[in-house]
Parts: structure tokens; sequence; C-alpha cells
């Protein structure tokens, strides 16, 4: 089973602030745009909300691992006892929790892009067509996103070594076997939850602005 939630942005509530670390802290308060920070906020409270819940902890109690391979703090993040993915863009957050293994999340707003074939061009294989908008080429860069967030690889992987049919993965060269499932995370705002295995588990979608109140 994996469960996703889905909450808003927000401004700073010393309540969710609280429940940040001082890694966390640090880098909130290194934002200039206010949008940033409360997207920042949003996804990073939430998370260490659903986290304790599931783990039966204190959520400010949480100790959060980002080591990267390289071994400086900016890896994906890693709790013991439970696979969790987060993500935000525009005016939603997000996070996912599996019980099936390495899960990947992501959600993009929908906007302007200024050179949809120069990314194109490093998002897709030679397999696969240009999508017919800035819209469709979004909801594939989610779906890929996801996948790469899934590994743990993130964008340092190549996009363009994978070929989809939907959300589906045709081809993954010197990837592993993994499953997709596209979602919807609000309007204007396409997403997508990925992870490693043959088949996608069932998925389940709840609000999270509930736990995100002042």
């Amino acid at each position: 089973m994996v469960d996703v939630w889905w909450g808003s942005p927000v401004l700073h509530v010393p309540r969710l602030v609280a429940l940040l670390d001082a890694h966390e802290r640090a880098r909130l308060e290194r934002f200039r745009r206010p949008a940033d920070a409360a997207r920042y906020l949003g996804a990073h409270a939430l998370a260490r909300i659903v986290l304790a819940e599931r783990l039966g902890a204190d959520p400010a109690a949480l100790e959060i691992d980002r080591t990267c391979r390289c071994g400086k703090p900016h890896g994906k993040p890693t709790v013991p006892g439970v696979e969790f993915s987060m993500t935000h863009s525009g005016d939603r957050v997000g996070v996912a929790l599996s019980e099936v293994g390495p899960i990947g999340l992501d959600v993009e707003e929908l906007r302007d892009l200024a050179d949809v074939d120069a990314l194109a061009g490093h998002a897709l294989s030679p397999a696969e067509p240009r999508p017919p908008s800035a819209a469709a080429f979004l909801q594939v860069w989610t779906r890929k996103e996801a996948l790469l967030k899934a590994t743990g690889d993130g964008l340092s992987s190549p996009m363009n070594t994978i070929t989809l049919a939907g959300p589906r993965v045709v081809s993954w060269a010197d990837g592993p076997q993994a499953w997709l499932v596209d979602l919807e995370a609000g309007p204007a705002h396409p997403a997508a939850v990925a992870g490693l295995g043959a088949e996608a588990p069932p998925v389940r979608q709840h609000d999270g602005d509930a736990l995100l109140q002042p």
C-alpha cells in the first residue's frame, strides 16, 4: 500500500516551524521568496507529521538522514522503518509513504515553458514523441522525476534513458524494474508516484491541509 497526502504551502506557522530540525530551519531561513519558504515548510512539516503518526513518534524528534552518496547532506531524506518521498510545486506540497519499498513522488505546476524543445531533448528518449504542449511535457516530467526519486538518483541520472508509454515504463537503460501511477494533486498540478517492482500497489490519496493548520 502507498499513501499520499496533498496539502498547500504554509506561511510562517510557529507550530510547524517548531517541528523542524536545525538543518531544516537553516534552509527555511535562507529562502528569500515567501512562496518558496511556504512550500518548503509545508512539505517538510507534513512529512514529519505523517511519518511520526506512522512510526508512533514525536514529529520534532524524528532524525532524518540526508547523506548523499558523496557524503554531503543533500541526498534523498531517509528515516529508518519507513520509505517516503516529498515534493512541492506551485500551490501543492505532497508526501508519499510506502509499505512496499522505495518510493518517489513528484508534482509540477502547469506553466509556460521558455524552450520546450531543449527540455524535451534532455528529458525524452529517442523513442518518445515530442509532447504536443507544455502541459503534456510536464506530465511526462513528473513521471520520470518520480522514477528517479524512487531510485534515490534524482536528476543526477539522465531522464532520456527512460522510455515511457503513458504511465508505463517501456524500457530503462541500466534502470530497475519500476511501476508508475498518475495522481490528481489538484487543478493545474499533474503528479505521479513511482516505485520499484513489477506491479503498482494500491495508492490512497489523503487531504493533508487539516494536518497543517496553525
